[in-house]
């Protein structure tokens, strides 16, 4: 058997691949695109609401907020609920930067939380340390917390909602990466007082461009949301009742998700399952592969493995770079270490899983389109690779 494109190394694999979804549905995205087009609505309008609707109906909630994107998502609901200076928010140290960002951009202050070595996901044990510690130290006051839905796992949220109870937190579930998530049967999006996600496109659920929504069952909550997103409206665009932004998905990239949310219930989350347990199965003796805990689903945002070192890490990913296989590296800088959070002082102690993972996390290819041989191959080469070097050990 000649060798692949991949095999000789002239990247033609996809760590995301957008381009065989599109090749996939391309009569209906276009289409789709094409009907907005005719209508001239290119702000709001009925893809908007359609998709709102559709996307509630599918977390599990009564309200869908749709907006630009996932980060103001987040920002919107800290609004609402009138987060501010002095307010400490406690959020996962292991995760991207936005979630923390969102907090500092409305003045009030991220505290970081180690996460499980395990789940990459917030510790519950090191919350109530950390919600403790602000309340012994009478500088801030706790309010809320940012559970992250890491690289497609849900969070410990059961566990993480009964300690916001014990201290009168809000939970807002970062659900940028978790969509088609689940714990038992509620699925990602469900949990917390709101919940939000991206739809960046190499998200589980992407668009087009820039896109997010927030969900929640609180009537009150939605209404809010409604008016913040849009400038602080009121009753009308021109009656504006409260200091808002700028926030809505477009009317292109509503239509395009509608495609696409469709595609995503009908086959995708199954199929990227399924990449997920051949990567397991392939991958189970040579290195540390993602834990699924027991009544847990993951969407697979990524697919993360964890090498010895660094010195490893890094190697293997210049290693499959070679052989055409793109590899990234989430996260190599947790929270507390990033320079726009140095005012902070925050030091290393406290953060040992945070700090150790961000030298040993490597994620593969991962996406519903992945055929078993290339899962195999990337598994074949990884063993090279582990081989080739305990031959030089």
């Amino acid at each position: 058997m000649g060798k692949t494109d991949v095999e000789e190394g002239t990247g033609s694999m996809e760590f995301r691949d957008l381009k065989q979804q599109y090749t996939k549905y391309q009569r209906e995205i276009n289409a789709a695109i094409q009907r907005v087009l005719d209508r001239g609505v290119f702000i709001g309008g009925e893809e908007v609401e359609e998709l709102e609707k559709n996307l509630a109906a599918y977390v599990g909630v009564k309200h869908c907020i749709s907006c630009a994107n996932g980060t103001e998502a987040m920002t919107l609901v800290l609004m609402a609920w009138n987060i501010g200076p002095g307010d400490a928010v406690f959020v996962p140290d292991f995760t991207f930067f936005s979630t923390a960002e969102v907090v500092a951009f409305l003045g009030a202050t991220p505290i970081f939380v180690d996460v499980k070595w395990e789940t990459f996901n917030m510790d519950p044990y090191r919350l109530k340390e950390a919600i403790e510690k602000v309340i012994q130290e009478k500088k801030l006051t706790p309010k809320a917390v940012i559970p992250v839905d890491l690289f497609g796992l849900p969070a410990e949220h059961e566990a993480i909602r009964i300690i916001a109870k014990e201290y009168a937190l809000k939970v807002l579930e970062d659900g940028a990466q978790g969509f088609g998530g689940r714990i038992g049967e509620k699925k990602a999006g469900s949990f917390g007082d709101a919940a939000t996600t991206s739809f960046f496109p190499a998200k589980p659920l992407g668009c087009y461009g820039d896109g997010g929504a927030i969900f929640t069952k609180d009537d009150k909550l939605s209404q809010q949301l409604h008016s913040l997103k849009v400038h602080g409206k009121g009753d009308d665009k021109y009656d504006n009742v409260r200091i808002g932004v700028n926030s809505r998905l477009d009317t292109l990239q509503a239509a395009i998700l509608q495609v696409k949310l469709n595609a995503f219930a009908d086959h995708e989350l199954e199929a990227v399952k399924k990449v997920g347990e051949w990567y397991a199965a392939l991958l189970k003796d040579m290195v540390e592969i993602p834990v699924i805990p027991v009544d847990y689903g993951s969407s697979y945002a990524q697919y993360t493995i964890k090498l010895k070192s660094r010195q490893q890490r890094d190697h293997l990913q210049q290693f499959l770079k070679g052989a055409g296989i793109p590899a990234m590296i989430y996260y190599q800088k947790p929270l507390h270490q990033q320079t726009a959070f140095s005012v902070l002082n925050e030091g290393d102690g406290g953060f040992e899983m945070s700090n150790r993972l961000s030298q040993v996390v490597l994620s593969l290819p991962i996406h519903p389109y992945l055929l078993k041989t290339e899962v195999e191959f990337i598994a074949d080469k990884i063993s090279e690779y582990l081989k080739q070097e305990a031959k030089h050990e």
